[in-house]
């Protein structure tokens, strides 16, 4: 019994989709090894993993990339891998974090500076209404703040709550940063969504000197 050029055709039509499907499972494979190799900071299996073609742009299931992991995580070395490699910068996880608030809350500054020369989004906000400006003035990291101010951040600018990084500063009593936000502009007078000034929240929170930068000189 022979197969007619209908069977012939439809075998071959068979053979292919497995071969596709085989292919698709091997990609998947791929770029699963490549996001647990960042997991763990394992150099050798992420330059593995690139090197029998995953995508640098792989996320997990919380759309996370290798890139966000490793900033997550603190390791700059794997993050720099991943730059290498071609990671889109401004793929943010679910929750909307970018690599840029990783950074800035990490407080890399050359990777901030990396990050801003790839293209990054400063004005990307997560689903807490925050951005790369609000962490590092909030975590203190004077020399991001000002590396988001050279990119053209707005020191006045006002995100949830009507909350300004100067206010995020003064809060945490982040006195370089409160200079630094100062010394470009940032105005002293505006109110959060309780009425509260800058100086007002950092006196509430118990920094004494962070207020006397806040007030007027007598």
């Amino acid at each position: 019994m022979t197969l007619g050029s209908f069977g012939r055709l439809a075998l071959a039509a068979l053979a292919a989709a497995t071969l596709s499907a085989a292919r698709a499972a091997d990609d998947v494979s791929v770029n699963v090894k490549l996001l647990l190799a960042a997991r763990s900071s394992d150099a050798a299996g992420i330059h593995r993993a690139l090197g029998a073609g995953a995508s640098p742009d792989s996320r997990n299931r919380l759309g996370e990339t290798a890139l966000l992991i490793a900033l997550k995580k603190d390791d700059l070395a794997t993050a720099k891998t991943m730059l290498a490699a071609g990671t889109d910068v401004n793929i943010a996880a679910a929750n909307g974090v970018t690599p840029l608030m990783a950074a800035a809350f990490g407080g890399h500054d050359g990777i901030v500076a990396e990050l801003l020369a790839r293209g990054a989004d400063a004005g990307a906000t997560d689903r807490l209404g925050k951005n790369a400006m609000t962490y590092a003035a909030g975590q203190g990291h004077a020399a991001i703040v000002r590396a988001l101010l050279a990119k053209g951040v707005d020191a006045n600018a006002v995100y949830r709550n009507d909350l300004t990084a100067l206010m995020w500063a003064a809060g945490y009593g982040r006195n370089d940063v409160v200079k630094a936000l100062l010394e470009a502009g940032a105005r002293t007078d505006p109110r959060d969504n309780r009425g509260k000034t800058a100086a007002d929240i950092a006196r509430e929170a118990g920094y004494p000197e962070t207020v006397t930068l806040l007030l007027p000189p007598k």
